[in-house]
């Protein structure tokens, strides 16, 4: 048996990932729960995508904030933030991928998870 777990609170980062990516309307927020994949190095992925590079950023930057404001976590490590086309952020338990559009498109992240279950939020215009 594996153990990866970081905190006792997954749940309350992923919905607080959520919430920050509707504030600054993020596109198509899906989270893969991949708890029951046993190659898989995370619990979660919330994945959204952008428009644009600015809001790529605005995202990522909310994201961050509004998880540790809610759960008092700080990513582990974070990547992307140079180009802004594909923003990497790691809560070790839960990792958030924030595409600029055409790059999500590109690198079809949930076809390579495709046996995790999928949970898709909806956001009304």
């Amino acid at each position: 048996m594996r153990v990866r777990h970081q905190t006792d609170n997954v749940e309350a980062i992923v919905a607080a990932t959520i919430e920050a990516m509707e504030a600054v309307k993020g596109k198509e927020i899906v989270t893969l729960d991949l708890r029951e994949i046993t190659t898989a190095v995370t619990d979660y992925f919330v994945i959204c995508h952008a428009a644009s590079k600015t809001q790529v950023d605005a995202i990522a930057d909310k994201v961050e904030e509004l998880v540790f404001e809610k759960t008092h976590n700080k990513p582990y490590h974070v990547e992307g933030r140079d180009n802004t086309e594909w923003i990497l952020i790691d809560f070790v338990d839960v990792v958030v991928h924030v595409f600029l559009e055409s790059k999500r498109s590109f690198y079809k992240l949930e076809e390579l998870w495709a046996d995790a279950e999928r949970i898709v939020k909806e956001i009304d215009e």
